[in-house]
């Protein structure tokens, strides 16, 4: 049985939680969140708190029952706090600029590189630092490893893309021939 499955969600002041089916909708603050949840895990929600339950000990349930508890807290946690994930840009030259919804990214190609920002997501830029935020820690997520990818940081000189918590292992270069050699 599941350990974090078993664990209570304990729904907060402002949010509303409605369960219709296998689709939980979560309204709050920030926005809204929807969710339509495996038919082998029920969702039980009482005066402030949300339980989740599964029907039967399949291997498939078990590991539902802790996945869908994450999931419908991270839901909740979305809609009254939001998610962010900030990235780091280094290099000579390299930066970034926002235009609306638009992020461009000049990193050492020969053409910029342009993202545009789903619904639901924002950017921010200062400096260096790119912030992508969001109610959806999913989407949130995805964007950030999405705008990593485009120059991931390199062990060499540590120059890229590299999220502001990360550290990059940094190898040595060649080393010099000797004067015996």
């Amino acid at each position: 049985m599941s350990r974090i499955g078993k664990k209570p969600i304990i729904i907060t002041d402002g949010v509303n939680v409605e369960i219709n089916g296998n689709i939980i909708l979560v309204k709050g603050p920030k926005g809204e969140l929807k969710f339509q949840h495996h038919p082998k895990v029920k969702i039980v929600k009482n005066d402030k708190t949300i339980l989740i339950e599964k029907s039967g000990s399949s291997k498939l349930a078990n590991s539902l029952h802790g996945l869908t508890r994450c999931l419908v807290a991270n839901m909740l946690e979305g809609v009254t706090k939001g998610y962010e994930k900030k990235l780091e840009i280094k290099g000579v030259g390299y930066r970034a600029a926002l235009s609306g919804a638009k992020l461009t990214l000049t990193i050492g190609y020969s053409h910029p590189v342009e993202i545009t920002a789903p619904e639901g997501i924002t950017f921010q830029v200062q400096k260096n630092t790119i912030t992508v935020s969001g109610i959806d820690k999913q989407k949130v997520g995805q964007i950030a490893a999405e705008i990593r990818s485009v120059r991931k940081p390199e062990p060499y000189k540590g120059k890229g893309i590299k999220y502001a918590d990360e550290i990059i292992q940094r190898k040595a270069g060649k080393a010099a021939k000797s004067a015996n050699a």
